[in-house]
């Protein structure tokens, strides 16, 4: 006869204890090699370029500590109007982006001119390139002399929400789709009207499916934000880019990169944290 098989308080059998220790040694052992390797690596890339003929002209030309030092306070002053326009510009591509998909998943005849309004829309802007937009935003509205005058940022914030709006709703509306029609279904049964369905039933679910797009479309326009230098406002990109011209030294473009990075590594790591987390949860496991 077989027996059955020994368990601890845990409840996890013994074999399962096993293969757990065996994991995490094979994880260490794992960790160890990468960092192995990534040190190496580092070593043999560094050697490779500073022993290059043009070496010492671009360390002194990109990599001056005192050039970065000295422009570091004009170009954070900078960042920091990039933050207040990201800002913005997030809470009206959430706004505008969820009324475009909403209107895209309207169902009936008699709302087709809107869904072809936000059809032509989508297409329209996912296709223009940014800085086309930036122009004719910041460029054109002005010149037809309808509204009053206006800092540049607040035109480059417009046109981040109109581009980045397009991509959004498409998100959106995707995860929408993805919610299965029963829900729908269970939703009308119990007496809720099209709008509560949307808003209580279909749009949470539909948002929790496309967190990690979302987070990476916010990456993205984070990044974006320093092309509103074209209008003329002083961001860390401007900012720099006065540096550059003063002191013929590319040091300050370094500095804002930098910046730019440190900025958005915390949504990087947490749309990777959000992208795990949700496959974790769509995995079935159990114990042995």
């Amino acid at each position: 006869m077989n027996s059955a098989p020994v368990t601890t308080e845990s409840g996890l059998s013994g074999v399962e204890l096993g293969r757990r220790a065996f994991r995490k040694k094979q994880s260490g052992r794992s960790v160890l090699i990468s960092l192995a390797s990534t040190v190496m690596l580092a070593a043999i890339v560094w050697l490779t370029v500073v022993n290059t003929p043009g070496w010492a002209l671009v360390q002194q030309a990109f990599f001056d500590p005192k050039t970065g030092a000295n422009f570091f306070p004009s170009i954070l002053l900078g960042l920091w109007l990039n933050v207040r326009i990201l800002f913005f510009a997030v809470i009206g591509v959430a706004i505008f982006a969820t009324l475009i998909a909403v209107i895209r998943t309207l169902r009936g005849p008699v709302f087709y001119p809107l869904r072809l309004i936000a059809t032509v829309y989508t297409d329209l802007f996912r296709g223009m390139p940014l800085i086309i937009v930036l122009y004719l935003v910041g460029f054109g509205i002005p010149a037809l002399g309808v509204t009053p005058r206006l800092p540049p940022e607040v035109w480059g914030t417009l046109a981040l929400i109109l581009t980045y709006s397009a991509y959004v709703s498409e998100v959106l509306r995707a995860g929408m789709e993805a919610v299965h029609p029963s829900q729908r279904l269970a939703a009308r049964s119990l007496g809720l009207t099209h709008a509560q369905t949307l808003r209580l039933i279909v749009l949470p679910q539909g948002i929790r499916k496309v967190v990690p797009a979302l987070m990476n479309d916010f990456v993205s326009m984070q990044k974006d934000v320093g092309l509103v230098s074209v209008l003329g406002s002083i961001d860390a990109v401007r900012a720099a880019q006065i540096a550059v011209a003063d002191t013929y030294n590319f040091t300050p473009y370094i500095v804002a990169g930098l910046l730019f990075v440190v900025i958005s590594l915390p949504f990087i790591r947490l749309t990777d944290w959000l992208a795990g987390r949700a496959q974790l949860r769509e995995q079935i496991g159990g114990k042995v």
